[in-house]
């Protein structure tokens, strides 16, 4: 026994929370915080954080790891890899993702991947993507799901053979309002997008560029816009996933102003990255290419003013990484790409045929310091509301994660304020063979990330084994609650 009272005191940093930045001693005890203030008793062990700031540890609820695709392949960035990116950059704890293939149920579209996700050295959950609602789906294995604590479904209004019609997605959000789940949302118009990408083959306009062509603004406001409405008709509760350009967010803050449960997230990549980045020698712009697409350059300054008023209430990361080698080669259509394998004649694949996604799991929380904390955009409680309290409030974590408050999981973050690194790939921890902010410089960096009341990474190195991650069951939580109000006074979704 060390007749301590606290296994672990962090002390004399700059902490900063959800509403406010102050400074204070954390004592932990049995992995949660058990006290803060001025001068706690010594603990077992001693972090000093003079200088630091301390925040919640991040929590990416938006992230893709390992995923399965219906073949029975898995993406090269395993949960051991991920996780330990993860952790490197900040985040504590994340939710991925559960496939669902059309013509299968869910308990077959995805053997072994829950004890695949075993493997994780962060905690975690899950959103179930669904693809097929049919009725024994809907009546029978949803409703299972979330008994277990898989409160949120994943719903995409684009790709085959991912998309839902809009009958298909009205189901998915009374399932979801008659048992209490939480609804998110991929939202662009699937047979504009295909309108665009044939017309733009048929001119031989086949660069990664023409990505962002195939799916202009418009296409993801009018689809965030249906999206919206469905939801308002059910009477349920959602989030729309990735916000990429001002047109959607405007969709979005007019639902809120109309009292309805909507909320908004982006990802960095939509803060920083642009067309620019999407051109370069020998396919580089392959790198970049993600759905929704990159927008022109300047757009991104509208996605931060749409963080400033509120409407944007999330900042994920949306980690889904395939490497240049494996983007640079024909290997037939992708789950994430759009469109059939088809070369150009250099060998490299049309830009429907690329696969889409980025890697940025570790840099999320840099960048997003570094970008709105460091250069003034936002402040420190804004910080943890994008990176962690929100999203646990939204997805049933709430008291537990994104806080420093005794009681909640003692998931912390000591971040040098003052810390000037450049992004490289060679020091990140992901499976990717590549980052898209290579040569990004960044102001803060974690020094030292605790989960669960132990160091788990410490100047840049992961010490937090593999299998060290919990799953995180999520019980009934308010925001996933209707408001109990529909158009006609009639609640279909009930009946």
């Amino acid at each position: 026994m060390s007749g301590h009272e606290y296994d672990l005191v962090v002390r004399g940093g700059t902490l900063a929370t959800a509403a406010e930045v102050f400074e204070a001693d954390i004592g932990i005890k049995d992995g949660v915080i058990a006290a803060l203030g001025r001068n706690l008793p010594r603990g077992t062990q001693e972090i000093a954080a003079k200088g630091m700031i301390v925040t919640p540890g991040g929590l990416d609820s938006h992230c893709h790891l390992e995923e399965l695709g219906q073949d029975g392949s898995a993406q090269e960035e395993s949960f051991a890899s991920g996780s330990a990116a993860a952790l490197a950059g900040g985040t504590t704890s994340f939710i991925c993702f559960l496939p669902q293939w059309k013509g299968h149920s869910l308990a077959a579209s995805a053997p072994g991947y829950e004890a695949r996700a075993a493997a994780s050295r962060a905690d975690y959950s899950f959103h179930q993507i669904i693809t097929d609602p049919t009725p024994e789906v809907m009546e029978k294995e949803v409703p299972a799901l979330i008994a277990r604590g898989i409160r949120s479904l994943k719903v995409f209004l684009t790709y085959d053979p991912l998309r839902l019609d809009d009958r298909q997605f009205i189901e998915v959000l009374a399932t979801a309002r008659r048992h209490g789940a939480f609804v998110t949302v991929h939202c662009e118009n699937f047979d504009a997008i295909g309108w665009r990408i044939e017309a733009l083959l048929k001119a031989g306009l086949t660069d990664p560029l023409q990505h962002a062509w195939s799916r202009p603004p418009v296409v993801e406001r009018e689809a965030t816009h249906r999206a919206i409405a469905l939801a308002e008709l059910v009477d349920q509760p959602i989030q729309v996933f990735h916000v990429s350009c001002e047109e959607a967010a405007a969709e979005i803050a007019r639902a809120k102003a109309r009292g309805l449960k909507v909320w908004g997230e982006t990802c960095p990549q939509y803060l920083t990255l642009s067309h620019d980045d999407l051109v370069g020698p020998d396919f580089a712009g392959s790198k970049a290419v993600c759905s929704p697409a990159l927008r022109a350059k300047g757009e991104e300054e509208k996605i931060w003013k749409r963080i400033q008023d509120g409407t944007l209430d999330v900042v994920t990361s949306d980690h889904c990484g395939f490497s240049f080698a494996t983007q640079k080669r024909v290997a037939g259509s992708s789950a994430y790409g759009t469109g059939t394998a088809a070369a150009r004649p250099d060998g490299t694949p049309m830009f429907n045929a690329i696969p889409n996604g980025v890697p940025g799991i570790e840099t999320r929380l840099p960048v997003l310091f570094s970008e709105g904390v460091s250069k003034g955009r936002i402040d420190l409680p804004t910080f943890v509301r994008l990176s962690s309290a929100n999203a646990a409030q939204l997805f049933g974590l709430g008291g537990r994660k994104g806080s420093l408050a005794p009681g909640a999981d003692a998931d912390l973050v000591l971040w040098n304020p003052d810390a000037e690194r450049t992004i490289r790939q060679a020091e990140l921890h992901h499976a990717i063979d590549y980052t898209p902010w290579e040569g990004f410089s960044v102001k803060a960096w974690p020094q030292v990330t605790i989960r669960r009341g132990e160091v788990a990474v410490r100047d840049g190195e992961v010490l937090a084994p593999p299998g060290s991650g919990r799953f995180l069951a999520r019980g009934p939580y308010a925001l996933a609650r209707p408001r109990g109000v529909v158009p006609d006074g009639f609640d279909a979704a009930s009946a």
